[in-house]
Order: C-alpha cells, then sequence, then structure tokens
C-alpha cells in the first residue's frame, strides 16, 4: 500500500501541470457554454417548451426510452471488457453491470466521473477482493474504451460531412475534415502497433497489458453502440419537421457529448444543450429544447434515480447482515 501509495503522489507531482491545464479547460469550455446558453435562451418562451413537452406522444418517449435502455446495457460490457482486461475473470457480469451502471450514472451526474465513479466502484469491487490499483485500471480501461468509440464515430461522421462539426466549432470544414482524418489515422496506427506483439504499459502493479487489435475493435464496437443508442434517442425525440439526417444529429451528438465530458459539470449541464443547440439550428429552438429535455429524464434522472435506489437497497441489505452474494464471492452462485 504505501508503494501504490508512493507512485499515486509521483504520478501527481510529475502530472500536477496537466491537472491545472485540464482543470483550465474545462472552465474554460463551462463558462463559454453559459454564456452561450444565456444568449440562446434569453429570448425563450417558456410556455411553447412546455407545450412542446406536453405534444411529445406516449409512444415516441417509449421507444426514445427504449433506445436509452440500450445504451445503459451497452455501458455494462465497459466494465466487464475492462474486467477481463486485467486479468480479474472471477467477477460475473451482474457485478459488472452493477458497478458500472451506478458509477457512471453517479458520476457523471455528480460530475468529475473518474474520482464520484471511481468511489463507487471500489465499493462494490472491494467485496470482490479488488484493490484501488485494479479499480483504477478498471477506469482507465473503460475510458479508452469510451474515448476509442467517440473518436472513430466522430472521425467518421466528419470526414463525411466536416461541415456539421463547424457549426459548433467555428474551424473551416477543410480543417475539421483533416482533423477527423488524422484522428482516424491514429487509431490504424494504433491497431497497428496493437497488432505487432502484446503491449504493455506502466510499471509494477499500474502495468496494464493492453487488449490486442482484435479486441480494440470489440472496444471500439461497445463505444460506437453506446453513443449510437442514445443518439437514437434524441433522434427520436426531435420534432418531425424539418426531417434531418441521422449522421446530422449523429456527429451534433458526439460533439456535444465530448465536450460536456471534457468540461466535467454535473450531467454535462448547459455545456451538451448549448453545443445540441448551436449545431442543430434548423430546429426551433423551444421544440429543440423540449426533446432535450425529455432526453434528460429519460437519460440522466430517471437512471440516477434508480442508481441510488439500487445502491441503497444494497448497502441496507448489507449493514443488515444479509449474505448477498456480490459480499461473497467465494460462495457457489
Amino acid at each position: 500500500m504505501l508503494d501504490a501509495t508512493n507512485v499515486i503522489t509521483r504520478a501527481l507531482k510529475q502530472r500536477i501541470g496537466w491537472n491545472r491545464i485540464g482543470l483550465a479547460i474545462s472552465l474554460l469550455i463551462i463558462v463559454m457554454s453559459s454564456v452561450t446558453l444565456f444568449r440562446l435562451l434569453r429570448d425563450i418562451d417558456v410556455e411553447k417548451v412546455l407545450a412542446a413537452v406536453r405534444a411529445t406522444s406516449s409512444q415516441t418517449i417509449l421507444i426514445a426510452g427504449g433506445f436509452v435502455a440500450i445504451g445503459y446495457v451497452t455501458l455494462t460490457f465497459y466494465d466487464f471488457f475492462s474486467l477481463r482486461t486485467i486479468g480479474r475473470k472471477e467477477v460475473p457480469y451482474r457485478i459488472a453491470a452493477l458497478a458500472s451502471f451506478t458509477s457512471y450514472t453517479i458520476g457523471h451526474n455528480i460530475g468529475a466521473t473518474v474520482f464520484t465513479g471511481g468511489v463507487v466502484r471500489f465499493r462494490i469491487y472491494s467485496a470482490w477482493g479488488l484493490s484501488i490499483i485494479d479499480v483504477a485500471k478498471i477506469a482507465f480501461v473503460t475510458g479508452l474504451t469510451f474515448w476509442l468509440g467517440n473518436a472513430f464515430l466522430l472521425g467518421i461522421g466528419v470526414a463525411y460531412s466536416p461541415e456539421l462539426a463547424s457549426a459548433i466549432d467555428q474551424l473551416p470544414p477543410w480543417l475539421n475534415r483533416v482533423i477527423a482524418l488524422a484522428g482516424l489515422a491514429v487509431i490504424v496506427g494504433y491497431l497497428t502497433w496493437l497488432r505487432q506483439r502484446p503491449r504493455v504499459i506502466g510499471r509494477d502493479e499500474w502495468q496494464i497489458v493492453l487488449p490486442n487489435a482484435r479486441l480494440t475493435l470489440v472496444q471500439i464496437g461497445i463505444g460506437i453502440l453506446d453513443l449510437g443508442s442514445s443518439a437514437l434517442a434524441v433522434y427520436t425525440l426531435l420534432p418531425a419537421q424539418p426531417a434531418i439526417e441521422f449522421i446530422a444529429l449523429l456527429v451534433t451528438f458526439v460533439f456535444a457529448t465530448l465536450l460536456g465530458f471534457l468540461s466535467h459539470a454535473p450531467g454535462s449541464l448547459g455545456v451538451f444543450d448549448a453545443a445540441m443547440l448551436i449545431g442543430l439550428p434548423q430546429f426551433e429552438k423551444e421544440e429543440l429544447l423540449a426533446s432535450l429535455l425529455i432526453f434528460r429524464v429519460l437519460y440522466f434522472v430517471l437512471p440516477l434515480f434508480l442508481a441510488v435506489l439500487v445502491l441503497g437497497i444494497r448497502e441496507l441489505w448489507l449493514s443488515a447482515g444479509g449474505r448477498a452474494r456480490d459480499a461473497k464471492p467465494d460462495e457457489p452462485l
């Protein structure tokens, strides 16, 4: 434990500059998004927003909720894949699903997902003998899965329609296409690098054998399914007119999700919404805002309520002395 503490201390000292830069970027994104959102919403008619919410059919909301559910099921494979990657194959899927769903949902809603989600993960995985280092490795692999899927999907979309990203980042379409192609080239190069031999990063207890090229494609597939399902939920909730292609919504959604993640704002509040409003100017703001509000309830509010409820029941069961299976990994399932 002392060695691990020393490693963490050295790493923090080495990376404090990067941490400050990351904090500055997060604050910059939040401030810019807040100012933009204020300008976009200052003339909003609240009654129109509420009317648009009420006009959304129950069937549409159920379909969107189904896509959100698919996305959350996909999230469970983030942890399951990570556990296999670090060699903790004794942890069953149901525990991985519990840890993934609750840590992501609570962490993303509170903000600073790496830390808040990590606390939830450790609470669940510690009953199975996993250490803080193991949880840190899981966080690294799940993050890698997210970023690979995000970069691949965004790269394909922006390379195909660079003007969609230009609406948000204000860069010339040609430059966005160059950046997208460069990102895709990096992913191809990474896959080629993995094919040559097993790749190990880190030292001592912090070593991780990276997934090989074939498993990395699985990682990318998990990330694509996660983001794609959530984007389909938003697409379902959008007003019928004007009609837009799914690729247009997908690029805007992934871009908005990326900015929200980088901001570390609770639930990406303000950042995600501002990016969506900027990226989809063809819709009336009141109608688009109504769609985003419904999506927030489906994707953030309801899952957060369920995650807290599940964790609360689990804690009560454990504190009452119940022989919960996830608290006794040595017992037969």
